[in-house]
């Protein structure tokens, strides 16, 4: 006999409105990206309002551009995710199907897509500024773990991308029969709640790394904001990749462990492939800040 948590009873929709003409219903992941967004918003605000923070005593936008920014990586978060999930996961699915891609509402955003594009669109936006492209990045990557860990709250809540089964504990019984089809199990499935190691991992620890890193100097070294988020992205979604369940589309009776590279026991997820070269790409970035600003 082992012990575990039953998934508490959560409903994934805040509430529902009934207009007469369609229901409408705010859902927890819409909210984390609303709350992600103003919450990012309202740090970067703050961090504009202390030019001594910046290079030069100066900070690098003004707070009307902040908030036309914020479109922009709104567009960069939406495109980037959805395409990139598109991209990296499902490439024959959505060949076949060209008009899935659009439909969102059934689900898959990839966060390795969605960074690359609010990068692409931010960076778009401070070239046609003339603001500082580092200080830029920077500012995009110390606050975006409050919406990486939010987003990974919600993926709780909505008992999704859950992890690998495990005996330890602090075990969820994620409800559904996708969640309890465990072989050589009891009564239930207990498994990983690998979203809330993201949420802390990706979310809080990395937030406060930043903002630490932030405030004692870090954003007057342009670009050592960003190559600590992300080195530090990378590093802890390919420790937690170890303990979620891989996609489905990945994993066989020969495979189980859903590996895209190596063997069956021993290999690499997707999620392990995409962000292991994020760790180099950080630690480049991280060099070439020092030496920059030495």
């Amino acid at each position: 006999m082992h012990y575990a948590i039953p998934f508490p009873d959560i409903s994934p929709d805040v509430f529902s409105l009934d207009l007469g003409v369609f229901v409408f219903t705010l859902r927890w992941y819409a909210l984390a990206y609303i709350a992600g967004i103003v919450g990012g918003w309202a740090m970067g605000r703050w961090l504009i309002g202390r030019p001594a923070l910046w290079p030069g005593g100066r900070a690098p936008m003004t707070r009307a551009q902040l908030e036309d920014v914020m479109t922009w990586a709104v567009l960069g978060i939406i495109l980037g995710g959805r395409l990139g999930y598109v991209l990296f996961y499902q490439p024959e699915v959505y060949l076949a199907e060209p008009m899935r891609i659009l439909a969102v509402w059934e689900g898959g955003m990839s966060f390795h897509g969605g960074a690359l594009g609010t990068a692409i669109a931010v960076g778009i936006y401070a070239l046609r500024q003339k603001i500082p492209l580092w200080s830029m990045l920077d500012l995009a990557s110390v606050v975006a773990p409050l919406g990486l860990g939010l987003g990974r709250l919600a993926n709780f809540v909505n008992a999704e991308l859950w992890g690998r089964p495990t005996e330890l504990p602090w075990g969820v019984i994620f409800p559904g029969p996708a969640a309890q089809a465990c072989a050589n199990v009891g009564e239930f499935c207990a498994r990983h709640p690998s979203q809330l190691y993201q949420a802390t991992l990706e979310g809080a620890v990395l937030l406060i790394l930043l903002w630490i890193v932030a405030l004692r100097g870090g954003l007057r070294r342009g670009g050592l904001i960003l190559g600590i988020f992300v080195a530090g992205y990378g590093v802890a979604r390919t420790f937690v990749e170890t303990f979620r369940q891989a996609d489905a589309q990945y994993i066989t009776p020969d495979n189980p462990l859903g590996h895209v590279l190596g063997g069956a026991e021993v290999g690499l997820t997707m999620g392990q492939v995409l962000s292991l070269p994020m760790v180099a790409v950080g630690l480049v970035l991280i060099l070439i800040a020092r030496r920059r600003n030495a």
